[in-house]
């Protein structure tokens, strides 16, 4: 069986996140992304195939470059062929934009050495019409250098118990950080964010933390202080899932054959 990578962009507005969902027990169907593309796999493969997801996007997140693999029963196709065929049955808020084969034993999740988001705000104006849907806007123009020193915080490893969710699941709320910084793109602010792998919901919690605490004139010592608490009262709101794409996976054992 040929093992192949696919590269996937998608607009999450209309999804209830990546994770293909058992909605027996509500009655009616339940979007995902994952389910789109299986569906989409099975119509092109005439047999059900199960796709590994590098991680999971939360309801309204979008991906500019997810990364998933899964097992073809035909060794017969070559793996740019899945790029025309799955986007002729996917709906036009998923697109394939790439597909290769990688190593028999490759697995999308736990061969992933660094994941990058990025979470776009709309500063001061109202947005256009075509952008509200990407975009937090906020009615003013934060501090870049401010916000800059308090995200300087989050590089290493650090315990990020601060912006873990309620109900996370993950017992070791430690991360590596390599990335965190915002740099303006025209009327946008872009915050990047680079680690080893992220909490449930820790991207839009750190991004409403930075943009609270900024509004009220904090500075990096605080903020490494909200990080040594571990309490994730100290955090401020969490940002809206509309500002942020998974932007890029890295593989660091994936090999082109």
């Amino acid at each position: 069986m040929k093992n192949v990578l696919l590269t996937v962009s998608y607009d999450g507005t209309d999804f209830c996140g990546w994770q293909r969902q058992d909605h027996a027990d509500r009655g009616e169907p339940v979007r995902t992304v994952q389910a789109e593309l299986e569906r989409a796999l099975r119509i092109m493969l005439k047999t059900p195939v199960a796709l590994t997801g590098s991680g999971r996007t939360d309801s309204g997140v979008h991906a500019f470059a997810q990364a998933a693999n899964f097992l073809s029963p035909f060794d017969s196709v070559p793996p740019e062929n899945y790029v025309p065929a799955l986007n002729s049955s996917l709906p036009p808020d998923v697109r394939v934009t790439a597909a290769r084969e990688v190593p028999p034993g490759f697995h999308a999740r736990f061969d992933a050495r660094m994941r990058t988001y990025r979470y776009f705000l709309y500063c001061g104006a109202t947005p256009p019409a075509h952008e509200t849907r990407y975009v937090w806007p906020i009615r003013r123009y934060p501090d870049i250098a401010r916000l800059n020193r308090m995200a300087s915080c989050l590089y290493g490893e650090i315990d990020c118990t601060t912006f873990a969710a309620a109900g996370d699941p993950c017992e070791s709320k430690k991360r590596y950080l390599e990335k965190a910084v915002f740099y303006a793109d025209g009327d946008k602010l872009v915050f990047e964010i680079a680690a080893n792998a992220f909490l449930w919901k820790m991207v839009r919690s750190v991004v409403g933390s930075l943009v609270y605490y900024e509004q009220k004139g904090k500075d990096a010592d605080f903020f490494a202080e909200i990080l040594r608490a571990r309490d994730r009262r100290s955090a401020g709101p969490t940002a809206p899932p509309q500002g942020l794409f998974l932007w890029n996976v890295d593989f660091e054992s994936c090999k082109r054959h």
